[in-house]
């Protein structure tokens, strides 16, 4: 099959043929109709967040079932299907507890294992890992759910508690935060985005968010300025010590900072204003990603068209033009706003 490989960190990817993968007792092998392109595999590339190499690089997927192992119940070929960018085990305690996105045996596509930028993916435990796709739902748009909508979607329910009148702050326009600013108003918020590019920031006025430009005042007074003396939560969705920072500050006394964007190299520990934190009684939060057991809740909200996952999808591009697209994502704005995905049947 075909598949876009790295050999070394920053050395250009190429499309490469390379052998199928094979198809775990417990689990399937996915045909990709669609995988995202995002900046987590970027970091990867870089070598930020040390991957096994060769790799293929691609965590968040939508595709059909081409292959079933012998112990794999209720699925079938040719079934519509996500996966979230955690894989887990399904044995831990933590999985017991229905806390998959943590599983300390975990695998992740283009991360721990050959990712999804291919003509086919593995997904081992399929008990646990398995999404089915609704039919009116495209496969284009479900592959942006598994990282991006799916994170800030728990990232906003489970962690920040954000309900409907409240005030949400985003920090960072890209898919996750533009899939926050969607999540929001379909929740009822109020939000504030902001970005350096100006293209961002038109993306996330159009789903509804107020904007500020982060070159013309300091972003936490402005935020705290058009809510009223600050977001009741907070999202960092770029991963920087400045953007974490200005998140926490952004609140209201009692608030809540939700770190969704990767903190990772130079950055991995950014000096935050602690002392903010304890006399204004903060909550601090990270997320990372979403457990298949969640998504139901999360997929009755697109089935109703309260949130509507395609809209993000702003670019759909072949195997061949995915490592140019790599390289963009360490340029700001380079790639535009929304999402791009992968679609390796198309030329």
């Amino acid at each position: 099959m075909d598949a876009v490989v790295y050999r070394a960190y920053g050395e250009q990817p190429v499309v490469e043929h390379v052998a199928e993968p094979a198809c775990p007792a417990d689990g399937v092998v996915v045909q990709v109709a669609a995988t995202g392109v995002c900046r987590s595999d970027w970091h990867a590339w870089q070598g930020h967040d040390p991957v096994p190499l060769p790799m293929v690089p691609g965590h968040e997927l939508a595709g059909t079932l081409a292959e079933v192992g012998p112990d794999v119940a209720g699925w079938s070929v040719g079934d519509r299907v996500t996966v979230p960018f955690v894989v887990a085990c399904g044995r831990c305690a933590w999985c017991a507890a229905g806390e998959h996105q943590v599983c300390p045996d975990q695998q992740q596509p283009g991360f721990t294992y050959a990712g999804s930028w291919a003509e086919r993916v593995v997904v081992p435990a399929a008990a646990t890992n398995l999404v089915r796709v609704p039919d009116d739902l495209g496969l284009d748009a479900a592959a942006a759910l598994g990282c991006r909508f799916a994170t800030s979607y728990r990232a906003l329910r489970a962690h920040g508690d954000l309900r409907a009148g409240q005030h949400l702050a985003v920090h960072g326009c890209g898919g996750v935060g533009l899939s926050a600013v969607m999540i929001g108003v379909a929740l009822g918020a109020s939000v504030v985005a902001t970005d350096l590019d100006p293209a961002a920031r038109e993306a996330a006025r159009a789903l509804g968010a107020e904007v500020v430009d982060p070159a013309g005042v300091p972003v936490a007074d402005a935020v705290r300025d058009l809510t009223g003396g600050g977001a009741h939560v907070s999202v960092d969705a770029v991963g920087s010590a400045a953007t974490a920072a200005a998140s926490v500050r952004s609140l209201r006394r009692r608030g809540r900072h939700v770190q969704v964007g990767l903190l990772l190299g130079e950055h991995a520990a950014p000096p935050l204003p602690m002392d903010v934190v304890v006399a204004q009684e903060l909550a601090v939060l990270g997320s990372h990603g979403m457990s298949a057991a969640d998504y139901p809740a999360m997929l009755a909200l697109v089935a109703a068209g309260t949130l509507d996952p395609a809209a993000l999808v702003t670019r759909r591009i072949g195997l061949a033009e995915a490592p140019a697209a790599l390289a963009a994502l360490g340029t700001p704005g380079a790639a535009g706003p929304g999402i791009t995905v992968v679609v390796p049947g198309r030329s």
